[in-house]
């Protein structure tokens, strides 16, 4: 049991399950707009729950699936997979049990989030393959994160409104313009190993200018969104404060100095997504009031 334990605690470190808060912050807001405030508490923790099964299944997905070429590229060699702390059938027991325990919430959740679990489901594994083919993986991995506050409203209505497609875009050209980013760190080795990137097929000050403009595109979808929910002051001052934010992280790093790439890719992206919660949260407060909470 200690053994298991131990696996347990290195696939967790591997696929980073702190980093769930990237997309989970985005579900959340969709949820407090589908149900004008707080649902119930049920709700909330089976959303919870498949958000964070089903981010930590396609993260182990993608280590499994990329263990040869994590093994190839001198910054990802020392990953469990490659470094032999994990075996490819532990981490693929990992992934059933996060697949499974994602269908048993969208069952909790109801009929139409269960439905749509499979489709889903593949986006997020299908996204570790993209590379492979196309250099607009990054918009692969964007849409696996972007889903996540269509997949919310669905959980609290049963039903989909188009005006959340609207999230759904910008979280994808936000989610899409970092991973832009962060692929410029393996520039050299995606170009040996004959991977596709952005950074790969246009360089690297090109791909720079690729991200600023998806990252200006987020906040226009970012924009619509507000205007399409009626925000007030609070909301609207959200995404101007991701505006800023985003402006920061473009600000510390660039294409002649990649040092803080990290820190722009990590920290600073799981600061806007609390972030725009925080302010869009205090909007639905200060608007609904008494109603906010139930």
């Amino acid at each position: 049991m200690a053994g298991v334990l131990s696996k347990i605690r290195t696939t967790l470190e591997m696929i980073k399950w702190e980093h769930s808060i990237f997309a989970l912050p985005f579900a959340l807001t969709a949820m407090l707009l589908a149900a004008g405030g707080l649902p119930g508490w049920r709700t909330v923790a089976w959303i919870v729950v498949a958000m964070v099964a089903a981010r930590s299944a396609a993260m182990a997905f993608n280590r499994w699936a990329d263990a040869d070429l994590d093994a190839e590229n001198p910054r990802t060699r020392n990953r469990a997979i490659p470094a032999g702390l994990l075996t490819r059938k532990f981490v693929l027991g990992f992934i059933s049990a996060a697949v499974l325990v994602f269908f048993v919430a969208a069952a909790e959740l109801n009929r139409l989030t269960l439905e749509l679990a499979p489709l889903a489901l593949a986006v997020l594994l299908g996204y570790s393959y993209l590379k492979r083919f196309t250099r607009w993986s990054h918009l692969g991995l964007g849409l696996a994160l972007g889903l996540a506050p269509a997949a919310a409203w669905i959980a609290v209505r049963g039903s989909l409104d188009p005006r959340i497609l609207v999230l759904t875009a910008a979280v994808t050209l936000w989610a899409g313009g970092f991973d832009v980013l962060y692929a410029c760190q393996d520039f050299e080795h995606d170009r040996a190993a004959g991977l596709h990137s952005l950074p790969q097929a246009v360089g690297i000050p090109m791909a720079f200018g690729a991200a600023r403009v998806l990252h200006v595109a987020a906040l226009g979808a970012l924009a619509w969104f507000a205007w399409l929910f009626h925000f007030g002051l609070a909301g609207w001052l959200g995404i101007a404060a991701v505006g800023l934010l985003l402006a920061y992280e473009h600000a510390i790093v660039s294409p002649r100095d990649l040092r803080r790439l990290n820190a722009a890719f990590f920290t600073m992206n799981g600061v806007i997504a609390m972030v725009f919660l925080a302010f869009v949260s205090a909007d639905l407060w200060l608007r609904h009031g008494e109603h906010f909470t139930r």
